[in-house]
């Protein structure tokens, strides 16, 4: 099957774009937990954490369900490299919240569709339309109105979310790469596994070198129940966006991205009591009308090229 949307069945675009949006819910709360967190935890320990526990989950699943051995991955490596670029995304992303607002943040890590446009058409060769690029830009204006972050308040910490945004694109881009190169347990298994070979590596080395913003902390009860929280969120999450990538072309999905925005902006009302303003409503209506855009757009056009198939081969027996 091409990577091209055209070709891929509208009922499995639509079944991707619905699965990316819950999964662009669940995002935020473990952004907020994972800050929370860092109040008494180191953030490289925090996102260590995290990707143990999305392991554990996977191991358990696999063991009550369908059997250890769905967790064997024909590729190890390529699984592990994702793993890799989702902890190294996850560690800039944790480190930055721990010194500014989760919102800013994500306002700033939200360049994360267009390079994952960029990197669509370069290395997947998806075929791109103007008007999905159109209403890409018109997504990162509606959050650019939402958060109009100050790059010159935070300095070079608004770097961190940057280079998460890249190594979430480019483990975005190998999602789609590996799709149908085993299951979700095993993705998040792998993935999990790479994390934790990854931070454990530098979480040892940063102690032993005894690196300060990185020193071991023994959580407590409550703090293991959240750090088990984060991982549970990662692993429904991720398990979600894995799904997402199986069905449709990433070019597709890339505006959806933008739902986390939505869902980070009700969390802030829900945590802190920060009611959105005219424009923040202003940059929403945005964001979910250039969703909407695109899947009526995808939807429309799988439908006309499937109508002209049949027209060219006749209807099936």
């Amino acid at each position: 099957m091409s990577d091209s949307a055209g070709s891929v069945p509208a009922a499995e675009v639509m079944r991707g774009i619905a699965l990316m949006s819950v999964a662009m819910l669940l995002v935020p709360m473990m952004d907020v937990t994972a800050k929370y967190l860092t109040e008494t935890q180191p953030p490289l320990q925090i996102a260590l954490a995290r990707f143990a526990f999305q392991m554990v989950f996977a191991l358990l699943t696999a063991a009550i369900g369908p059997g250890l051995s769905v967790l064997r991955a024909r590729r190890l490596w390529p699984h592990l490299l994702r793993g890799f670029f989702l902890s190294g995304a996850t560690v800039c992303f944790f480190t930055a919240v721990a010194t500014m607002p989760v919102a800013d943040a994500i306002a700033i890590f939200f360049v994360e569709p267009m390079i994952l446009t960029v990197l669509s058409a370069l290395v997947l060769k998806e075929q791109v339309g103007p008007r999905r690029w159109i209403a890409v830009l018109v997504g990162l204006a509606g959050a650019a109105i939402i958060i109009r972050p100050g790059f010159e308040t935070f300095g070079l910490t608004a770097l961190l979310p940057l280079c998460a945004a890249l190594l979430f694109a480019l483990y975005l881009v190998i999602t789609r790469k590996l799709s149908g190169e085993g299951g979700m347990l095993c993705v998040q298994f792998t993935a999990g596994l790479g994390g934790v070979m990854l931070l454990g590596v530098l979480f040892v080395a940063a102690n032993t070198a005894g690196y300060e913003p990185a020193e071991a902390v023994m959580p407590d009860l409550p703090g293991w129940g959240l750090l088990a929280l984060v991982g549970a969120l990662s692993f429904f999450a991720h398990g979600l966006i894995v799904q997402a990538f199986a069905a449709a072309p990433a070019s597709v999905l890339a505006p959806f991205n933008y739902l986390e925005i939505v869902s980070a902006t009700v969390f802030g009302y829900l945590v802190f009591g920060d009611f959105p303003d005219g424009p923040t409503w202003i940059g929403i209506a945005l964001i979910v009308g250039s969703g909407i855009y695109i899947a009526h757009r995808e939807n429309r056009r799988s439908q006309e090229e499937l109508a002209a198939r049949i027209n060219r081969t006749g209807p099936p027996d």
